[in-house]
This record gives C-alpha cells, sequence and structure tokens, in this order.
C-alpha cells in the first residue's frame, strides 16, 4: 500500500512538446502578396495628391526634429517586435514585417496591418503555431490601453478643452468618453473569455503598450514644441489629447492628415498651429508611401526571400 502510495505521489513525466506547424496553404500564398500589392497600390495614388515641395520648404532644418520623428514613427513597430520577440522568439526581420504592417493600417485602411501581419506569421510557421490568438490580444490590449490613456489625458487637460469652444457642451464630451471606455470595460469584463495568453504575459504586453503611447505622446509635443517654440505648452497638451482622439477611431486611415484637418477645423487655417501640424502630418504620409512602396516592391520581386 505504500509503495502504491509512493508511485502515486511521483510527478507525472514531462513529455517533449514539438512546435505546432502550420501548413502553408491560400493564406501563405496569395493573401500576402495581395495586400503587399495594395499597400504599394495606395501608395503610388496618394502619392499624385501631394505637394512635396510645399511640405520640404516647411520642414525644420534641426536635426532634433528629425530625432523625434524618427523616434515616434518607430516606436509603434519597435514596441510589438518587443512583445513578438517574447511570445515567439521573432528573428530581427520581423521588425519590417511589423512596419509593414503599420504603414498598412495607415495608408489602406485601420487593421488591414494585423491581416497582413498574421499571412506573414502563418508563413512563417517554423516562428509560431498559432499566430491568430497572439495577435488578436496584442491589438485587442493596445486598444484597451490607449483608451485608458485617452481618458486620462482629456481628464487632465479637460478645462483646455472647454476653452477651445468645439461646438459641443460637457454632457456630449461625457457621452463621448463614455463611449471610448466602454469597450475597454467589457475587455476587462469578458477577459477570460476574449485573450487566450497568460495573464502575466498579458500584463506584461499592457504595460510595453503603455510605455508606447507615452512616448509616442511626448515624442510628439516635443516635435511640435521644436517645429513651433512660440507656441504655449498648454496647446501641446490639448493637441496630445485630440491626437489620442483621432487615433482611437477604427478603420480609419491617414489619422494624422484627420488629426491635422480637425486642428485646422477648429482654430483656423490661418494658424501657425494648423500649418505646422499639416506639415507634419505630409511628413507622416511621405514616410509612409516611401517605406510602404519599397518595402513592397522588394517583396513582390523576391516573394521566397523576403522577411
Amino acid at each position: 500500500m505504500s509503495n502504491a502510495l509512493n508511485h502515486a505521489a511521483l510527478p507525472a513525466p514531462k513529455l517533449p512538446l514539438k512546435t505546432i506547424e502550420v501548413r502553408k496553404g491560400i493564406v501563405a500564398r496569395g493573401l500576402t502578396p495581395l495586400l503587399s500589392a495594395a499597400i504599394l497600390i495606395a501608395a503610388l495614388w496618394q502619392l499624385r495628391y501631394l505637394d512635396v515641395r510645399g511640405v520640404i520648404a516647411m520642414v525644420p532644418r534641426s536635426p532634433l526634429f528629425w530625432l523625434l520623428f524618427a523616434a515616434g514613427y518607430l516606436a509603434l513597430p519597435a514596441s510589438e517586435w518587443v512583445i513578438y520577440r517574447r511570445l515567439w522568439n521573432l528573428p530581427p526581420r520581423g521588425f519590417l514585417a511589423l512596419l509593414r504592417k503599420r504603414i498598412s493600417n495607415e495608408i489602406i485602411a485601420g487593421y488591414s496591418g494585423e491581416l497582413y501581419f498574421y499571412a506573414w506569421a502563418r508563413r512563417h510557421a517554423s516562428l509560431v503555431g498559432t499566430p491568430f490568438g497572439a495577435i488578436k490580444d496584442v491589438s485587442i490590449l493596445s486598444a484597451v490601453v490607449a483608451n485608458v490613456c485617452t481618458l486620462v489625458l482629456a481628464a487632465v487637460s479637460w478645462q483646455s478643452l472647454i476653452a477651445l469652444n468645439l461646438g459641443t457642451d460637457a454632457k456630449v464630451m461625457i457621452v463621448s468618453a463614455a463611449s471610448i471606455a466602454l469597450p475597454s470595460f467589457v475587455a476587462l469584463v469578458m477577459r477570460k473569455r476574449l485573450f487566450t495568453l497568460p495573464r502575466d504575459e498579458l500584463g506584461r504586453i499592457a504595460v510595453i503598450h503603455l510605455v508606447r503611447i507615452v512616448a509616442t505622446t511626448v515624442f510628439a509635443a516635443a516635435l511640435w514644441a521644436v517645429a513651433l517654440p512660440a507656441a504655449p505648452l498648454a496647446w501641446w497638451l490639448v493637441l496630445a489629447t485630440l491626437r489620442l482622439l483621432v487615433s482611437r477611431l477604427p478603420l480609419l486611415p491617414n489619422k494624422d492628415i484627420v488629426f491635422a484637418g480637425l486642428v485646422a477645423f477648429t482654430v483656423g487655417q490661418a494658424s501657425n498651429v494648423a500649418a505646422m501640424l499639416t506639415m507634419i502630418a505630409a511628413l507622416w504620409l511621405v514616410t509612409h508611401l516611401l517605406l510602404g512602396a519599397a518595402l513592397t516592391a522588394v517583396e513582390l520581386l523576391n516573394p521566397e526571400h523576403n522577411p
């Protein structure tokens, strides 16, 4: 009897775990090149509307401006690379796929980049088993953290927002804030059904998202201050809030252009602030178009060796 109990108390032998291989089907062969072609076509189509000379004439010559611009642009793919590096042991070439993911979201439609990255992950089956769950969790957490940051920043800059006289009263602003908070509240309540990653991993991902959002907001405000140092600090707080609000609009490409248009509508087309934001939005667009065209052209020309 004692021997039987001792035998039962022994831990179960650990079985070797094998990486789940994902079969390379129609998703791997057709979807990624199709999305890459869509990025290239959208980039070339939008490029014809851009006054490149006018944008260049407005750009500050300060190296600090370009350093902040590059940091703000690369913060999102860099933070996501850190996340997926931990989840999948993503190699350095995965950074380019995440960069194309961002560009797709910006010049085609929101969440088209997630579709592209899912197809890329399926094609690189040796990296992951089932990438959909991880991509879904990372995207949902990004939205939740961004919504919370938007609400916090809106609360901090509440008086300045009211002073802008946007044509809405306090009740409308409260309803708008509630509409932002509701999806995050639902996600937290249903987290056991929504998320597939372990709780500790979700916490780490949320922290990375928070650091990235705070960093990009600081980079954006510093970029504006370098481009237009005469504007008061309160302006940058209000603009950062409006920028986060615009970023929460789903399925909307070129959100920086929309943001610049909103500011121009609010403060007037002749405002120096509106002109500065239009210039920066145009720079974002040019960067999206040039990088998108270059990366996808390389991918289409070398489909078997692309990152």
